[in-house]
């Protein structure tokens, strides 16, 4: 497998904090029409993210993530509550060079070379002398004779990470930012992240990879109905996923003695063999299965973040 660099340069420079919060949503509401209905994407979103802060943004398709984010990037405008970006309206922030996105679609032209597509942003910047450094940065200087059209997804991805480089953004927005990667780039991609935030940047990211969530981030924000649901660091989050889970071997013909014992008994899933058993005394009910039942195997684990992703958006 082909190593990647994306480690940032020595001489990137440190990004400032501030006390003024780097994202602030302030009851942001977005509806659109859509098959003679008006859907509520986005439902009185509060949410601010301090500079510095490496934040995921999670949630199953239809949430409001992607709107959220248009609307943080000044790609389009809320119905009613308002979007700040280090204090300013997202669109005056974007042309000051204080916030960049790397989108999953989009934004790049077919016929032009990578290097053509990375000179021509870095004229529009006027950060020309930075080209060289934010494609080995990015990983594509062997690449910038190649069509755009010849790139791979995870190629063009790393081709869009160039660009957002380039106006040195004290905010970069990810939206599924390692579509397309392979293992190692994602990994590295991810390490180039945590050190330009330790430099203070600051960095929001929606995607997919919940082990991309649970690895690199400092806080993740869950959305379900176009509403935050949960919002915290990822012990936080597994923490409101309510109980651990106890799995066992175990007849079936024992279940219903099991569930007068224990009425709140929930039972997760059969899976593999094993009964996949949830309560809120995990404790209580896996001496019981030892020691008045004839279950083998007797397991307890705390929940994942993908539990936690499914129990707290399937609710909402």
């Amino acid at each position: 497998m082909t190593q990647r660099h994306l480690t940032p340069a020595p001489s990137a420079p440190t990004h400032p904090t501030s006390s003024t919060p780097a994202v602030a949503l302030t009851d942001l509401t977005k509806s659109f029409r859509s098959k003679g209905a008006t859907v509520r994407a986005v439902d009185g979103l509060n949410l601010q993210v301090e500079a510095g802060q490496v934040v995921a943004f999670l949630g199953p398709n239809g949430a409001g993530k992607t709107t959220t984010i248009d609307m943080l990037l000044g790609l389009t405008e809320p119905d009613s509550g308002t979007a700040s970006v280090f204090g300013r309206n997202p669109r005056d922030a974007a042309r000051a060079g204080r916030i960049a996105a790397v989108m999953q679609t989009g934004g790049l032209l077919d016929d032009f070379t990578v290097a053509e597509t990375v000179s021509t942003i870095a004229a529009l910047h006027g950060r020309t002398a930075d080209i060289d450094e934010v494609m080995a940065r990015a990983d594509i200087t062997d690449l910038g004779d190649r069509k755009v059209s010849r790139c791979s997804g995870g190629e063009q991805q790393r081709l869009k990470f160039a660009l957002a480089l380039l106006p040195d953004p004290d905010l970069i927005v990810l939206d599924e930012p390692t579509a397309g990667m392979d293992v190692e780039s994602r990994r590295t991609f991810w390490a180039a992240m945590r050190a330009d935030a330790e430099r203070g940047r600051t960095v929001l990211f929606a995607t997919h990879y919940l082990e991309e969530a649970d690895s690199f981030a400092d806080r993740i924000v869950m959305m379900a109905h176009g509403r935050v649901v949960a919002d915290g660091s990822t012990a936080e989050i597994r923490a409101r996923a309510s109980s651990r889970v106890v799995s066992a071997v175990l007849d079936d013909d024992a279940l219903p003695g099991l569930q007068r014992v224990f009425p709140d008994l929930r039972i997760v899933e059969h899976r593999g063999g094993r009964i996949y058993l949830s309560l809120a005394d995990s404790d209580t009910l896996a001496r019981h299965l030892l020691t008045s039942t004839r279950a083998r195997d007797v397991e307890i684990a705390g929940r994942n973040l993908e539990d936690a992703f499914v129990a707290l958006t399937a609710d909402n």
